[in-house]
C-alpha cells in the first residue's frame, strides 16, 4: 500500500489522531463528489419544499441550466464520447428525470377534478 507524508498543524494532527484508523476511509469519502451539482437536489428539494400546486408540479421543468448540461451529456453519449464520471451523471439525472414523472403522474389526476 502507498504511504503519504504530509505537513499538518498541531490541531489538525490531534484530530486525526482521534480518527485512528478509520481516515483513510474518511478521504475516500471526501475526495468522492456527487453525480450531478448540489444544486440541482437543492433546486428540486426547494420546489417540493414549497408546497407547490398540481399546477405547479405538472409546469416543473428543469432550469435552462440543468437543460443543456443534459443535452450536452446526451450528445457526448451518443457520439461514444462519455466519461465515467459523465456517464455517472446522466445516470442520476435520468433517475431524476425519473422521480419527478413519478410526482407529476401522481399528481396529473387532480388538475381533471
Amino acid at each position: 500500500m502507498p504511504r503519504i507524508t504530509l505537513e499538518v498543524s498541531e490541531e489538525l494532527s490531534q484530530q486525526l489522531a482521534q480518527v485512528g484508523d478509520r481516515l483513510p476511509e474518511l478521504l475516500a469519502l471526501s475526495l468522492q463528489q456527487p453525480a450531478v451539482p448540489a444544486q440541482v437536489y437543492r433546486y428540486i428539494l426547494d420546489f417540493l419544499a414549497s408546497n407547490p400546486t398540481a399546477e405547479q408540479i405538472a409546469e416543473f421543468k428543469p432550469t435552462p441550466e440543468m437543460q443543456e448540461r443534459l443535452r450536452t451529456l446526451l450528445t457526448r453519449s451518443n457520439a461514444g464520447e462519455l466519461t465515467p464520471t459523465e456517464l455517472k451523471e446522466l445516470d442520476e439525472y435520468e433517475r431524476i428525470e425519473h422521480l419527478v414523472v413519478m410526482i407529476k403522474a401522481g399528481n396529473l389526476s387532480y388538475l381533471t377534478s
